[in-house]
């Protein structure tokens, strides 16, 4: 479980009552896919014919771009999961990362669940490296557009703990 009990405001969007802009939840979408994409191949590797992933990636690019419903972006991300289900160590992440990061259509804060997920995934392909969590996450923070930075490090630091301590040293 990656969504907090109480809500953050700033997290939701502001035709449900919080203060997130559009242009905010598409920046979320687009780091959150960047994330995803970065270690979809872990996942690809092992499912090389199945697109669900790599689908789920492109739609939360296209619900950025208005060019998707957000029904069938969160749509894209549940097959990605589905997808997920039945492996194992870092495939699975990867493919969790991917229908998370779809999932931020309907809700923002899925962006956390696909960019913890990427560095679980990072870390089961890289086992004999500690360190292999840690660069996964500063890779995803160097990318995270400036408007949404603050945001997304305050809400790292507020949910570490229910995504698996993964943005805490």
């Amino acid at each position: 479980m990656i969504l907090p009990r109480v809500r953050d405001p700033r997290l939701v969007t502001v035709r449900r009552g919080g203060s997130l802009t559009d242009e905010h939840h598409q920046l979320l979408a687009l780091w959150a896919a960047a994330c995803a994409e970065h270690v979809v191949t872990l996942f690809e590797s092992e499912c090389p014919s199945d697109p669900r992933p790599r689908a789920a990636i492109e739609a939360t690019r296209a619900w950025a771009r208005g060019e998707m419903a957000m029904m069938t972006a969160r749509a894209q991300g549940g097959h990605a999961m589905g997808a997920a289900r039945p492996l194992r160590g870092a495939a699975r992440y990867a493919a969790y990362s991917a229908g998370q990061a779809a999932c931020v259509a309907h809700v923002a804060e899925h962006d956390l669940g696909a960019a913890a997920y990427a560095i679980r995934a990072a870390q089961a392909a890289e086992q004999s490296s500690p360190e292999a969590g840690v660069r996964e996450r500063e890779w995803q923070r160097q990318r995270l557009p400036e408007a949404v930075r603050s945001l997304v490090l305050e809400d790292q630091v507020r949910r570490s703990e229910i995504c698996w301590n993964l943005f805490t040293d």
